[in-house]
């Protein structure tokens, strides 16, 4: 009676051990996704068990239990990257594994520029394809999805952080703006609000300004002070940016006298005071020159109509630059800042 007792003793687990194995070994390697090739996208800050359970979901992989045990044995249960990846027919459990691990992901480089609002970010999104403009404009207006993300504003303007992200083709506008909100927030933790006594919401809506108004990044903190000294006058910041966003929507590019002086919460030429809210989205260089700005005494600036400005004191020189720079034809023939910024190194 000892030896059959000792077979089953020492037999069924080592059978049982054996069928595991077996099991393991057809789900690993056997089985074979048998569908059609799927374009399988991770999204930003998704996490494991969501890439697991919707691979299992869609019959991607033989098991979501050894998927996760695999994974979690080569520790890699937070290196899972966001992107596109094609998990092709006939794909066992391994080579899933190995594309979204080892291969690299299809996304593109997304480049805001500073000084984008949220419209023209809204048209750069659709035609690259990443995510419908309206559905991100009327997410960009939408308050209680702003109260959720943290942004006590009417819109999202000025929080969506110029900068490059890797976003994939046909994301939610949801996720484009909070991964850009993210990276707003993430810039704005290294800003001390202390230098200045404007308060964020306030420096954020003159930075927004100062980065439309000058494309030469040397002058930010010149302009900043221009307007910082008229806002400690109570004097109009008579900025046309301001006043082309408060029509943006159905702005021709012909900013008219009519325009000026029409009333609305963001023209510059009829109240005295900032606008209402950022009419750009700026970069951290614009929000630092708002912070340290340039102490002077200038009150106006005029193009030199290449990307630099003529500052002045009194309204009288400030007329003289203006005849000199815009109502002289052969001195509008203007050059690029760059080329400003390349002579002045030679």
């Amino acid at each position: 009676m000892k030896k059959p007792y000792l077979l089953f003793l020492f037999g069924a687990p080592a059978f049982a051990l054996l069928l595991v194995a077996i099991r393991i070994y057809y789900s690993a390697l056997v089985w074979h996704y048998q569908g059609p090739d799927v374009d399988f996208q991770i999204t930003p800050n998704e996490n494991f068990s969501s890439i697991n359970a919707r691979l299992a979901k869609e019959n991607l992989i033989s098991s979501a239990r050894l998927f996760h045990r695999y994974s979690q044995f080569k520790g890699v249960l937070n290196k899972f990257k966001t992107g596109h990846y094609i998990i092709k027919n006939n794909s066992n459990l391994l080579d899933v594994y190995r594309i979204l691990i080892i291969e690299k992901g299809f996304a593109q480089l997304f480049t805001v520029p500073e000084g984008k609002n949220m419209y023209e970010i809204g048209k750069m999104l659709e035609a690259s394809s990443i995510t419908k403009y309206n559905d991100f404009i009327a997410l960009a207006k939408d308050k209680k999805f702003l109260e959720e993300i943290g942004v006590s504003a009417e819109t999202i303007e000025g929080y969506l952080y110029p900068e490059s992200y890797d976003f994939s083709p046909n994301m939610s506008a949801k996720t484009v703006i909070k991964t850009m909100v993210k990276q707003f927030n993430k810039k704005l933790n290294l800003v001390d609000f202390q230098l200045t006594s404007l308060n964020p919401r306030q420096v954020l809506i003159l930075a927004s300004i100062v980065e439309k108004e000058t494309g030469d990044k040397k002058e930010r903190p010149m302009i900043a002070g221009v307007f910082l000294n008229r806002l400690k006058l109570k004097m109009r910041l008579q900025s046309d940016p301001t006043t082309i966003y408060g029509k943006f929507e159905e702005f021709n590019g012909n900013l008219t006298k009519k325009d000026l002086i029409t009333p609305t919460e963001y023209n510059t030429y009829t109240i005295a005071a900032l606008p209402i809210g950022p009419i750009c989205n700026p970069g951290i260089e614009a929000i630092n020159a708002v912070l340290k700005p340039i102490d002077h005494k200038y009150l106006y600036f005029v193009s030199q109509n290449d990307g630099t400005h003529i500052f002045s004191e009194s309204y009288e020189k400030h007329l003289e630059a203006v005849k000199k720079w815009q109502l002289n034809a052969k001195n509008r023939e203007g050059r690029s800042w760059r080329d400003h910024d390349s002579t002045e190194s030679e």
